[in-house]
């Protein structure tokens, strides 16, 4: 068994193997694993320094993700827009492929906590022929952003595989990989992965860290594998409560990304996903954020802000013009005209 999968099989999945040191209340998260599962490997949970810290709160089952009466199941309308199993087709020249059902640790904000993890993200040899098919008669597709949950979690050969068969679509020019692999269990990385992925050229990857406490010397290896290897490395960052909404926190994150070659590319306004409603802040306090950052960092270092639209209306661009809002409502015109509305945190 190689070394990152040894780490990956010593993962905490109850709330109660939780070393004692970290534990708040020993009984009251495992509810929350019956629903939305938990997984924390060894590395990630080695970053945690005391209950209820950044980290923390990002791995643990909190109780109040079963209290979340406000967000949706499906907050981005990935099901409606799936024409087949797994590949999503919001936009019209791109297509998100989910070709791994798991990750490396469960985040609690993740926007597809509804299946990730569990029996509802199936894939198998049917979905997959299904979604090469469609990406091959739908040549108005020229960028395929490969994600899952996880797909470097996938063995190299069969990453390897879907990489080729995604290459022998003519009008598939772009394919993108997102991962949290290179945050959350960096020696996944290895030399031999990297060597295979540079043949995929032009190959992109995002990957997402959330707070300073994630850039480690391991996961600076990782990047610069990547980087050394000439994949373009974003990040996909998310405002989350408790976490990083601190002007100070995302300084110092966006400038230790780029240290580590990896672009500040997105700061997310929480989705609207059930069960993340305690992690959600107001919009109005991103924007606090995102002015307290020109001037005083460098322009590569600072990101857009997002919020990706309820419905399946798409990415919005918060960081430019001035966005309005009534009553806690922000309402939204999305890139095909429809009205889209966000509701902020109460």
């Amino acid at each position: 068994m190689s070394a990152w999968r040894k780490i990956l099989a010593d993962s905490i999945t109850d709330p109660a193997e939780l070393p004692k040191s970290l534990r708040i209340d020993p009984g009251s998260p495992t509810a929350v694993t019956s629903v939305y599962p938990m997984r924390i490997n060894p590395y990630y949970l080695g970053l945690i320094k005391r209950p209820g810290d950044p980290i923390w709160r990002q791995a643990v089952p909190d109780p109040l993700e079963l209290q979340d009466r406000v967000c949706f199941e499906d907050p981005l309308g990935e099901e409606e827009l799936s024409r087949v199993p797994n590949l999503v087709h919001k936009y019209p020249d791109r297509a998100l492929f989910l070709v791994h059902s798991s990750c490396a640790m469960y985040c609690r904000f993740c926007t597809r906590k509804r299946k990730v993890g569990t029996e509802r993200l199936r894939i198998s040899p049917d979905t997959m022929r299904g979604a090469f098919d469609y990406l091959a008669r739908t040549p108005a597709i020229r960028d395929v952003l490969v994600s899952g949950g996880d797909p470097l979690l996938l063995d190299d050969d069969r990453l390897e595989w879907i990489l080729t068969e995604l290459r022998k679509i003519p009008s598939v020019e772009i394919i993108r990989i997102g991962s949290r692999v290179p945050c959350t269990l960096p020696m996944r990385v290895t030399e031999r992965l990297v060597k295979m992925l540079k043949k995929f050229h032009p190959l992109f990857l995002n990957t997402h860290f959330n707070h300073p406490d994630e850039i480690t010397p391991d996961a600076a290896v990782a990047c610069n594998r990547l980087a050394d290897a000439g994949i373009p490395l974003g990040c996909q960052t998310v405002l989350l409560k408790g976490v990083n909404n601190d002007a100070a926190i995302i300084k110092k994150l966006m400038n230790g990304l780029l240290h580590i070659r990896v672009k500040p590319y997105y700061i997310f306004q929480g989705d609207m996903s059930r069960g993340t409603d305690h992690f959600r802040t107001p919009i109005g306090e991103g924007l606090e954020i995102m002015r307290s950052l020109v001037g005083r960092i460098s322009g590569p270092a600072i990101p857009k802000f997002v919020v990706d639209l309820p419905g399946g209306g798409g990415k919005v661009d918060l960081s430019s013009g001035s966005p309005q809002g009534t009553a806690g409502v922000w309402t939204f015109k999305s890139y095909l005209g429809q009205i889209c509305s966000y509701l902020d945190p109460a």
